[in-house]
């Protein structure tokens, strides 16, 4: 397992190149966002996606995933968004939210069961100079957590490498992290609603 730290601003291009050559040729790497540690991997190498499933213990069939990118640009060949749902998610990105969009056909077979992807795209630097390192969007996932496992597990990027570090090529150490999950609102059909609060303010689809 390869480790690279990372910081909130002059990070050494040479170790971003790390990073995405490591999801770029299939990889799976821990990466910081800006709620919690994630899971990370591009985000059209279904292989990849399958080996998050399986450290996950995800059925594929019935999980949603959740692509990131820099930009909504970003995820135009793979969503779907309206005028309203354009709107509320210009006003709310970068920030700690997912949006739940219809999916294309430019994903892979393994988000078909589903038909909607999350979309993200984090208000945290080092998140974005990953992604801005990535041929495409990456898929993340938050990372495996147990009830008996203490909280600040999460925040722990040593921590987080010890436990998985058999199960991932890189782990990306980019300081303290954080324990509150993004808020998850679906935009289907128009019809907009949080389908899990977290630490976004959920009033952005009221205003």
């Amino acid at each position: 397992m390869q480790y690279v730290r990372l910081f909130n601003k002059n990070n050494s291009h040479s170790d971003l190149e790390t990073i995405a050559q490591c999801l770029n040729n299939g990889g799976v790497a821990i990466i910081p966002t800006d709620t919690t540690y994630a899971l990370a991997c591009h985000a059209l190498k279904q292989r990849a996606i399958e080996r998050i499933c399986a450290i996950k213990n995800l059925n594929p069939a019935k999980h949603r995933f959740s692509i990131m990118s820099s930009s909504i640009a970003g995820f135009s060949q793979y969503v779907r968004i309206d005028n309203q749902a354009f709107k509320i998610i210009k006003q709310a990105l970068p920030g700690p939210y997912t949006f739940i969009l219809p999916a294309s056909s430019h994903l892979p077979k393994i988000y078909s069961n589903r038909k909607e992807v999350g979309i993200r795209i984090p208000d945290n630097r080092t998140a974005i100079d990953i992604c801005n390192e990535i041929d495409a969007p990456i898929l993340v996932s938050t990372i495996p957590y147990s009830d008996n496992q203490d909280s600040g597990y999460l925040t722990n990027p040593e921590l987080i490498a010890e436990s998985l570090e058999n199960k991932i090529d890189l782990m990306v150490d980019a300081g303290e992290g954080g324990t509150e999950m993004s808020t998850v609102i679906s935009c289907i059909d128009s019809e907009f609603m949080v389908l899990r609060q977290g630490k976004g303010s959920a009033d952005i689809i009221l205003s």
